[in-house]
């Protein structure tokens, strides 16, 4: 009988140590919910998001396994995903993964109107890129820049295509700060000169309602070639 019992004692503690703790995956802990921040994706559903200019329609973006996936394949095509609320002091972290040559990014402070066909004509972009993608040697296009206005404010280590990338983008009264793999890459006074001197000399000065904002909408960019982002979590600023 003691041989049994210890046999099963010895089972049931194999069980428990082999046993998984749980997916951690699109949650918060209770620390960060104590901190204030929020899911922008529950890893279930596209609450909080609709199609840019479009509204709550069947698109090309869709939750698979756990992450919001933009189906290059699709016969959906509605556009850039776009968040239900505007925003404009927070700090904003995601993870993404590209497929080789893959091409996304993500605005901040997009601007939603009838007028405006894409949320690129008002949102600066925090360009996503795989490093074989042809354009990656480009600096103003590199992961982790601000697009077509600066390159990246220090080398970083981005992971290849199919693996996941850590993004954060902070942003307070005007200032943003981007973050790639816990590497600071962008930094910009969004009401500075130097702002915008940058923008007049840039691709984006024939679009007049470039960079104005401080506030607005967060989309997810569709450039066809597919994108998947997960733990989307946001904490807005007082």
């Amino acid at each position: 009988m003691k041989t049994f019992s210890s046999l099963i004692l010895s089972v049931l503690l194999f069980i428990s140590a082999c046993s998984d703790p749980g997916d951690t995956t699109n949650t918060l802990t209770s620390s960060e919910e104590a901190q204030g921040w929020k899911l922008l994706f529950d890893g279930k559903t596209l609450d909080n998001w609709h199609a840019y200019n479009h509204g709550k329609q069947k698109s090309e973006w869709r939750v698979v396994d756990g992450t919001i996936f933009c189906d290059p394949t699709s016969s959906d095509r509605a556009g850039d995903l776009t968040s239900d609320k505007e925003y404009e002091n927070y700090d904003l972290v995601f993870d993404w993964k590209l497929p080789e040559n893959g091409n996304s990014g993500v605005f901040i402070n997009v601007l939603e109107i009838d007028t405006l066909t894409a949320a690129w004509f008002t949102g600066p972009e925090y360009q996503l890129l795989d490093s074989a993608h042809k354009d990656y040697q480009l600096p103003l296009k590199r992961a982790g820049c601000l697009y077509g206005i600066s390159p990246l404010k220090n080398a970083v280590d981005m992971k290849g295509s199919g693996e996941w990338n850590h993004s954060r983008i902070e942003q307070n009264n005007g200032l943003v700060k981007f973050f790639l793999n816990g590497v600071q890459t962008a930094a910009m006074d969004f009401k500075s000169e130097e702002w915008r001197t940058l923008v007049a000399n840039s691709g984006f000065k024939v679009t007049p309602e470039f960079g104005k904002r401080t506030k607005g909408r967060i989309v997810l960019q569709n450039w066809a070639t597919g994108v998947n982002f997960k733990n989307i979590k946001i904490r807005e600023l007082p």
